[in-house]
């Protein structure tokens, strides 16, 4: 039987060696597949423009303000995490992370035309994943290496907090 549960989640993704960071904290709701698999799906908000005075340094951020509500779909195990992104209509993503092993982190990216969306793949490695919490997880944390054919594009800490 599908169980789930209405939790409030933080989730922060940390580059070890660029500047970036980045917390999103929602409610997202918990399915139970089986002993030790879960399905978390969350409402990110939107992303907004952030504005500058006129006498700032800073750039105005290039991000489009999402208007349509993106899904976070994350299927968490001990072993194995796949995150996928959807419903922003332009821009979508599919990561999926197995511990020790390279996976696949996959970008599409839809013009304004109805053609075939573009798809951007590339290789990550993960070093460490650790799951912690029973009966219902309570912490994800997720380590590893973006790569593109033999470059390093960084490295990453993935946090997932469930608030029980």
């Amino acid at each position: 039987m599908l169980t789930h549960h209405r939790k409030p989640v933080s989730l922060s993704l940390v580059s070890t060696d660029l500047p970036l960071w980045s917390v999103v904290e929602t409610a997202g709701t918990l399915y139970q597949k089986d002993s030790d698999r879960f399905h978390l799906l969350l409402h990110e908000p939107a992303i907004v423009d952030r504005i500058f005075p006129d006498n700032s340094s800073e750039q105005i951020s290039i991000l489009p303000t999402a208007t349509k509500p993106r899904l976070l779909w994350l299927e968490v195990s001990p072993y194995r995490v796949v995150m996928t992104m959807q419903g922003n209509g332009k821009y979508s993503y599919r990561h999926c992370w197995e511990r020790g092993m390279y996976g696949l982190s996959r970008y599409w990216l839809q013009g304004d035309s109805l053609a075939t969306p573009e798809q951007l793949r590339l290789r990550n490695f993960t070093r460490q994943l650790t799951l912690t919490g029973k009966p219902q997880p309570g912490h994800l944390r997720l380590e590893y290496e973006l790569w593109s054919e033999k470059v390093q594009l960084g490295r990453y800490i993935l946090n997932l907090e469930i608030h029980h």
